[in-house]
C-alpha cells in the first residue's frame, strides 16, 4: 500500500527539472540582482539606471531559459 502512495505522487521527471532551473533562477536573481540594472550613485534627475518591468521580466525569462538549459545537460560522468 505505501508503494501506491509513492509512485501515484511522484512527479514527472521534466516538472522536477523545471522546478530545480526555478530555484536555481530564483537564487540566482536573488543572490546577484540580475536583471535590475546597475545602481546609480547620487541624484541623477530621472530613472536613467533602472529598468522598466518589461525588461526585467524579459531577463528574468531569458535567465530561466539558461538555467533550464543547465539542468538538462547531462553530467561529464554519464
Amino acid at each position: 500500500m505505501a508503494d501506491e502512495i509513492v509512485s501515484k505522487n511522484k512527479p514527472c521527471d521534466k516538472n522536477n527539472r523545471d522546478e530545480v532551473a526555478l530555484e536555481l533562477m530564483k537564487f540566482i536573481a536573488v543572490s546577484t540582482g540580475y536583471g535590475k540594472g546597475a545602481p546609480t550613485a547620487g541624484f541623477s534627475g530621472g530613472k536613467s539606471g533602472s529598468r522598466s518591468s518589461e525588461e526585467y521580466a524579459d531577463s528574468l525569462l531569458e535567465l530561466f531559459q539558461r538555467c533550464r538549459q543547465a539542468v538538462e545537460q547531462p553530467l561529464k560522468g554519464e
